[in-house]
């Protein structure tokens, strides 16, 4: 008796989980998962993942700025697609499931109407973006931006920490001129973009609900912060005669907590922090700290970030220090179309699930996607809420029910929907 293929007795979850374990293999460090962008480890996990596109019924490259992308033709061929996928590019010491999952998922949807003999009244592309993450080079986006076609050219002369530019990098790693014509999308070939991505937070979790409908990409603003006071004896100096840098970078740090606290739709962080000169018998001169501040909204977003500017001249004025706010980095939120949030909805509830929408916070390609075409996601339930972190987790259940609804999306896909809204 012939041995029975794996491949053909696993179920969709099963089979995503395989292929995300072997994919988690390509890996700069032995210990965690690390692959960035344009490394060997990226080139050896974007080679795989061409294989199963092919292995999927799709014809599968990878592109001028390392990007794979298969494409699945519909009923007659050059019809507009409708794009899926997300990234393969990780954080260091990362998970195994942030942006690979939604490739693979979206590899095996595709599979499974190849093995059923189906062709729908559009084309499927899954594209595994080379670079969502930003870790290597000090810009985001690159892959998405270039599918888009607003990669600026510029971009390209970013370099890593050895002073290696991206464009080096890319003839390194063997791909074809930037100017490649297949690269960049014109509209009307790109229908809409859909991802699946496990949540990143607690929300379905808390909810238990194994998939959640996004409403947005919040979008983010980054500040880097300096206040500027006078150094002094740590025991000679009263109190009310101080002005310490530190002590009005902490005051203007709980007034960023107690705004996002009191607001919906907005979270803001401080992630980095400092004090100098840094001794503990001297009152600092100087402290610089970091806001990261974030929302659906880019009303709610820009009117905290107003107020906050004003609360941190008020306090800078009290305590008779100086400040500078220098913004570093901004991006508007990415609403997900109505008609695509519906049709995933509509899916989600076929499957008996109560559909529950939430927002992003988290950036993904769909940022750059939306200059394109609609964008939509689709999130998974991930354990604890965790990311970006060797503990991050989904369950084959979970990963089952996204595969089926993704399909079941695809059935019953309308683009027409689109242009009525």
């Amino acid at each position: 008796m012939a041995p029975t293929d794996s491949r053909h007795t696993r179920s969709p979850g099963e089979a995503v989980m395989a292929r995300l374990e072997e994919l988690a293999r390509f890996s700069t460090d032995r210990t965690a998962l690390t692959r960035l962008y344009l490394s060997a480890e990226h080139k050896s996990a974007a080679k795989q993942t061409q294989v199963w596109m092919q292995e999927a019924g799709m014809e599968a490259r990878i592109d001028a700025v390392a990007n794979v992308v298969g494409r699945h033709e519909g009923r007659e061929p050059g019809l507009p697609a409708l794009l899926l996928g997300s990234h393969i590019d990780t954080v260091r010491n990362a998970g195994k499931y942030d942006g690979c999952f939604g490739v693979i998922a979206a590899i095996e949807a595709v599979s499974a109407l190849h093995a059923a003999g189906e062709r729908l009244p559009f084309a499927i592309e899954v594209i595994a973006f080379g670079d969502e993450e930003g870790v290597r080079f000090p810009v985001t986006l690159t892959g998405s931006r270039a599918i888009a076609g607003t990669l600026d050219p510029a971009t390209l002369d970013a370099m890593d920490a050895d002073r290696i530019s991206i464009r080096q990098a890319l003839q390194q790693f063997g791909c074809a001129p930037i100017d490649d014509p297949r690269v960049s999308r014109r509209r009307q070939q790109a229908l809409a973009y859909c991802e699946l991505h496990t949540e990143q937070g607690p929300v379905l979790e808390t909810e238990k609900l194994p998939l959640g409908l996004v409403t947005a990409i919040s979008g983010a603003s980054r500040f880097a912060i300096t206040v500027e006071g006078v150094a002094g004896h740590a025991g000679t100096v009263p109190m009310q005669l101080r002005q310490d840098a530190l002590c009005a970078a902490a005051e203007m740090i709980l007034a960023i907590e107690h705004l996002a606290g009191e607001t919906d739709q907005l979270v803001a962080t401080v992630g980095c922090i400092e004090a100098l000169p840094g001794a503990a018998n001297v009152i600092p001169s100087s402290s610089r700290f970091t806001l990261d501040i974030r929302s659906p909204s880019d009303r709610v977003r820009a009117d905290a970030i107003g107020r906050l500017e004003k609360a941190f001249e008020e306090i800078a004025g009290q305590r008779r220090v100086r400040l500078d706010v220098q913004r570093t980095y901004d991006e508007p939120a990415a609403g997900c179309h109505p008609a695509l949030i519906e049709q995933l909805e509509a899916a989600v509830s076929r499957a008996g699930i109560t559909p529950l929408r939430l927002p992003s916070g988290a950036g993904h390609d769909g940022l750059a996607m939306i200059s394109l075409c609609p964008i939509a996601m689709l999130f998974v339930r991930c354990k604890g809420g965790i990311s970006h972190n060797p503990a991050e987790s989904i369950s084959t259940a979970d990963a089952d029910t996204a595969v089926r609804v993704l399909i079941d999306f695809l059935h019953h896909f309308d683009p027409s929907r689109l242009r009525a809204n």
